[in-house]
Parts: structure tokens; sequence; C-alpha cells
């Protein structure tokens, strides 16, 4: 590996952030290297002179596995929790019943039930015993040193009274915690999968082969097989292979995910064209390439989001960091109690009240205080239309206190709609648009598309198409064009009249578009795209809730000023490209503000990962999904002030859990030492806890919008 080579690694075996924290100090150590490692992403990016096996060798010292990022393992390790989690729900059913039924209780059922629980103590629980065994090695507790410890305390007593023939048997203790402590790992398994989706998501948006012109001749070739120099012809409906001037022909080329600009910018003889946007307009395009492969725009934009999601940090699971006193804590007072008893010469005794002190202490109620919570919040947000992607971006959503929103399908519909008519030479608006829909009526340009739906009327006859100008067609015996103010001009039509009405609507950030019949100008159409209805009422409750709202877009000064004023925002930066608005966003964090962004397209995607909480709309890219810790199903800003009170509440449903699983332990643990209190009754105890906990994660299921 050469020094400015960067490695990226699949880390496994990872439960905490204290484990990536254990594999970055120990990847820091091989000389030459600089590591980061992302917990949430299972991802550890190293940049340096070490080889892999030196890295790979360094990460198996800490205790893990290591390998090259995408070779598939990960999804074999998903299957294999998944298969543990199916095992454990099948065998703690009868366990269960054989426990808790007294009329199921005869000759024999204590090892029957022995023999069904142990596959799911052992094998089930295996990867809980394993990091905990791991952790105590290097001198840490997390949550599954108190999985790890509740299962064996609880199978290590029954095991005792199974053998024994008296006494309370809590293997279902043992099984319950585990069934329930996997079935919130495969969650998050499957939630860091999809914050590994977004580079996935933005390789696919590129074109997949493009026409190249050679001697001219045309031939389709891979991506792959571009260099700089290459001439490439594109058509309408292509994707642009990669970046380029363009030397030929003129074309509309929507650039929205790339730029966030609603209105289809037009190109000519050498305009620039990047590659990842799309041919809208009629024209054929021939492009020479200047940038192919990793230096293009999109693999620019993909390594803005790589870096952002790198340097987010992880925020370690509230479980995890009172379990890192809690733990010790409990099992330094087992001890005590242990050997407080056999000074006192009481053996029995002396073991009930170790074990019952580690049974008070299993932390089923601990366990289902965050997955719970989570499961039914999650649930009721998906009914509400969003999706929560997990306990951490929970804890961000507490502290926000700025809205950054971006405009183009985010606070407005994205689609192109006639706004404003401008009627000229004494003709109507009505007549103006009436006219401007025939001529447009077999147009595929999307600004022609918005005017042929803005009116009712019957089709043109010899429609002509000019590309990067505008359109010609016959419309009851007359000729009428539509189009550029330059292109009219040009044809010769006089549109003195129109110049005040055309410069009017662009200084509002508008399309102008102007209407001729004959040599006359008689109208400016004014082509916007459309605040959403429920913008206003959504920038309104954010405030509301004590949040900053801030408009962030690509688009021109003029619309974006148009739109804040309209939805109630009076912070606004325009003009901003993917770089820019990753930029605005560390600024504000830089001022000490806590940020939300919300977006929906690729050029938010960095942004998104970026910010402290990244929101997608559901109607966005898959890009944009895959880079933020909140989706909206539906394209209603509404539902981001909903998004923003359900993460609040799910939040303090899983603070008040975790408060009432300690406390239980805390008022139970001294009674436990003294010897006062039955196994049995530790066991009640225990399950009383976790009823209290599931009661309390099932008031998020009345959550109100």
């Amino acid at each position: 590996m050469q020094a400015d080579t960067e490695v990226r690694l699949d880390i496994t075996g990872m439960t905490c952030a204290a484990c990536a924290t254990r594999v970055e100090r120990r990847l820091n150590r091989v000389p030459g290297t600089t590591a980061t490692v992302n917990f949430a992403t299972e991802v550890a990016v190293v940049r340096g002179g070490a080889s892999l096996p030196d890295l790979v060798a360094a990460v198996e010292a800490a205790g893990y596995g290591a390998r090259p990022a995408g070779t598939g393992q990960e999804q074999r390790d998903r299957r294999g929790l998944r298969a543990r989690l199916v095992v454990a729900v099948v065998l703690a059913l009868p366990v269960i019943v054989l426990s808790m039924v007294p009329a199921l209780h005869g000759p024999g059922s204590g090892w029957v039930t022995a023999l069904l629980a142990l596959p799911v103590v052992t094998w089930c629980a295996w990867p809980f015993h394993r990091s905990a065994v791991l952790g105590l090695r290097h001198g840490a507790t997390t949550m599954d040193t108190l999985v790890s410890l509740g299962v064996v305390a609880a199978t290590a007593w029954s095991a005792v009274v199974l053998v024994r023939g008296a006494g309370e048997s809590y293997l279902e203790v043992g099984v319950v915690v585990t069934a329930f402590v996997l079935a919130g790992r495969v969650a998050e398994a499957a939630a860091r999968r999809r914050a590994g989706a977004a580079l996935r998501a933005l390789i696919s948006l590129g074109a997949k082969d493009a026409l190249r012109v050679r001697n001219g001749v045309e031939q389709r070739v891979p991506v792959s097989a571009l260099a700089v120099g290459d001439e490439v012809v594109v058509r309408p409906g292509d994707t642009v292979p990669s970046d380029g001037v363009v030397m030929d022909g003129t074309s509309a080329i929507d650039a929205s995910l790339l730029t966030g600009e609603s209105v289809p910018v037009e190109v000519g003889p050498g305009g620039r064209i990047a590659g990842g946007t799309v041919a809208v307009g009629g024209g054929r395009l021939l492009v020479r390439l200047d940038r192919v492969g990793a230096d293009t725009e999109l693999a620019r934009i993909g390594r803005l989001v790589a870096r952002a999601q790198d340097g987010k940090a992880s925020v370690q699971r509230l479980a995890d960091r009172v379990s890192a006193v809690f733990v010790p804590v409990v099992l330094v007072l087992a001890v005590v109690a242990f050997a407080g008893w056999l000074l006192a010469g009481d053996l029995d005794r002396a073991i009930t009240a170790a074990v019952t002190t580690l049974i008070i202490a299993c932390p089923c109620a601990l366990g289902l205080a965050t997955p719970t919570a989570l499961l039914v919040g999650t649930g009721r947000g998906a009914q509400l239309g969003v999706l929560i992607r997990g306990p951490e971006v929970l804890e961000r959503t507490r502290r926000i206190d700025t809205v950054v929103l971006d405009k183009t399908g985010t606070l407005t519909t994205g689609r192109m709609t006639l706004s404003r008519t401008v009627p000229l030479a004494g003709v109507t608006a009505e007549e103006v648009r009436r006219l401007a829909a025939a001529a447009e009526h077999d147009s595929e340009h999307p600004v022609g598309r918005a005017l042929a739906v803005a009116s009712a009327t019957r089709a043109s006859s010899d429609f002509t198409a000019v590309a990067g100008g505008g359109v010609i067609a016959d419309v009851d015996g007359a000729r009428i064009r539509v189009g550029r103010v330059g292109w009219l001009e040009g044809a010769g039509i006089d549109v003195t009249a129109a110049a005040a009405a055309v410069g009017d609507a662009e200084e509002r950030g508008a399309t102008a578009v102007v209407v001729a019949r004959g040599d006359t100008a008689i109208g400016v159409l004014e082509i916007t795209d459309s605040l959403r209805p429920g913008a206003p009422v959504a920038v309104s409750t954010l405030v509301g809730l004590g949040l900053a709202p801030v408009l962030l877009t690509g688009d021109n000064a003029g619309a974006a000023a148009a739109i804040a004023a309209e939805a109630g925002i009076t912070t606004v930066f325009a003009g901003e490209s993917p770089q820019g608005k990753l930029a605005r966003i560390r600024a504000l964090q830089a001022q000490g503000h806590v940020v939300a962004m919300v977006g929906d397209g690729v050029n938010d995607a960095a942004a998104l990962a970026a910010a402290d909480l990244g929101v997608a709309m559901g109607g966005g890219t898959d890009v944009a999904g895959a880079a933020a810790d909140l989706v909206l199903v539906r394209d209603d800003p509404a539902l981001i002030a909903t998004a923003v009170r359900l993460s609040r509440a799910t939040l303090r449903i899983i603070r008040g859990n975790l408060f009432w699983a300690f406390a239980y332990n805390a008022a139970a643990l001294p009674v436990a030492m003294l010897g006062l209190l039955n196994p049995i009754v530790a066991g009640g105890a225990m399950a009383a806890s976790s009823v209290l906990v599931v009661g309390n994660s099932l008031r998020l299921a009345r959550f109100r919008a």
C-alpha cells in the first residue's frame, strides 16, 4: 500500500461505539497509517503505507475481524444473525409455556425445559458471550456484558436448581433476554445496511454505456471504456455519460439532481455538461469528454457523501454508557454479598445472595428499553409517513436548533407550472394562454409541457421545435411562436413591448417565454416551480418547536427569495453547488448550531450526510434517502415537524424506560445482597420491570401528528 492510497475494510464483531474506538486506536498504532472507524457503517478507512495483511492483523489483535470492503461477508453475517433469532424465538415459546404454566410441571419437565433452552443460551447467545469476553480482555463493559451476565447467571442458577431437585428455575429469563436482544441486533444490522446504500445509489445514477464517435462511426461502448478526449453523442432522453464540452448541437439538460436547479438548462456549442444529467430537449448533442471516471462531478459528489459519513461521530448508545458503570458495580456487589455471608458462616445464603444479586441485575428491562420503544415509535412513524433509522438519530434530534431546507422538491413540488400571464398588444390573458398551449401541444420540452397543460385547447398544425429556442406552429390560421426572447428577436419579431415583463419575471427567478402572433409579441408567460400547499404551515410549526428555518438551494436568488417569502423563511442561501451546501452546513455547525438538513436530490446527499440530522423527502432520489437519518415517505413538508416531534417523544420514552429499569435495580440490589430477597421474587421483579418498560413503550402507539 503506497503512502497516498486509501483502503476500506469491513470490520466484524463490533457491538458498540467503544468497539470502534478500540479498533481505530489499534489501526493507528500501525506505523505510517491514519485510520477512522465508523461504527454505523462498520467500515474502517485507512490511509498510509501499511500492507493489507498488517492492517488485518492489527484488527484481529484487537479481537475483531477485518476484510476488504465489499466482499459480501456482511450479508452472510446478517443471515447468521437472523438464523440465531429464528431459533431463539422458536425454542423460547415452549420454554416460557413449560416454565410459567404450573399444570405442566410434571416429572422430567425441568429437564425438557433445559434441553430446549440450552441451544438458545449457548449458540443463539454466543455473539453476546464472545463480545463480553473481548470487552473484559480490554477492560471494558458494554451492553453485551450485561446480556451475557444475565443469561449466564439465570442459566447457572437454574442448573443448580435442576440438579438439586428443589427451587425455582429461571431458564425462561436467559431465553427471553437472548431473543429480545437478538431482535434488536437484527434491526440494527438492517439500519447499517441502509447507511451504506448512499454510494451504491449514487453510482447507479450514472450512465452504463455511451455512444462514442470515432472516425465518423458511432459505437455503443461501456462507460468504463471512455477516455479524456473521446467524443460521444447524447440524444433526447439519454443520460450524459461523463463530463465534457458540447461541440455541436443544442438541447435542454435536466441537471436538477446535481445542481438543484428545477428549470432545464439550455446548452449549445461551447457549453459545459456534467455526467449523470439527462438530455430532455429535442436536439442531438456531440460532447467532447474532459473528465472521466473518478474525476467527474458525479464521482466527486460521491466522495463528498463518503467523507461526510466517515466524519460523522457515532453516538454511543444510552444503555452502553450507563452499563459501563453499572456492570462493574453489580459484579463487585455480588462478590461482596457472597464474601459477607461466607464470612458469616452461611454458605447456602452466600450462594443465594450472590446469584440473586446477579439475577436482579439481569438486563431484561434494560435490553427491552430501547428496542421496544424504537419498534413502537418507528411503527407509528411508518403509519404517519416517517421512517426513523436508529436510536442514535433520536439523540441528535433532541439537540437540533436549526432546520435547513432545500427548495426544489422539498418546499416546492419540483414540477414546472404556469404562474403568471402578461398580455400585450390588446390581447386577453386567456387568449395568450390558449394560443401558447396549442402551439406547445406536441412539445417534449418541460417548459413546453407546462404550457401545454395550462389551457385545454386543440392541437396545432405544422409544428416545428427549434432546439434552444422555442416552437413554431399554425393555430387558427396564424403563425404562432413561443420561446426565448432572444430567439424571437433573432427571427425578426418585435419584442420591445415584452422586454419589461421579461426582466420583471427574471428578477423574481421565473422562466419567461414570449408568445408572438405573426410579427408581434402578444404576451409573456412566467413558468415557475410552485410552493407545496403545506409548506407555510410546516415552517411555522418548526418555529413553534423552537427551531430556526433556513432555505438552502441551488436555484437563483430571485426564485429562492420568492419561495422563502411565501413559506415564511427569512434566512436564505441561494445558488449553492453540492460542495457549497456542504460548506454551509459545516459553517452553521462551526457557529455552534445543531443542524437538521432536509432535501431530496443527489445535490443534497453530502449535506444530508454531514448534518447532525439528515431528513430526506420520500419523492427524492435513492441517494438522498440512503444518506439521511429520517426519511419522509410522502412529499409533505408538514411531516418534517411530525418527524421531529415523534423522534423527541420516542427518545423521552427510551429515557423513561432506562430510568425505571435502573430504578428497580437500585431499590432491589441492597435487599438481594442482604439475603432478604428470594430468587423467585427477584425473577418476578425483573419480569415486572419488563412489563413496565413494554407498557411505557406502547404509549407511542397513541402519538398524533
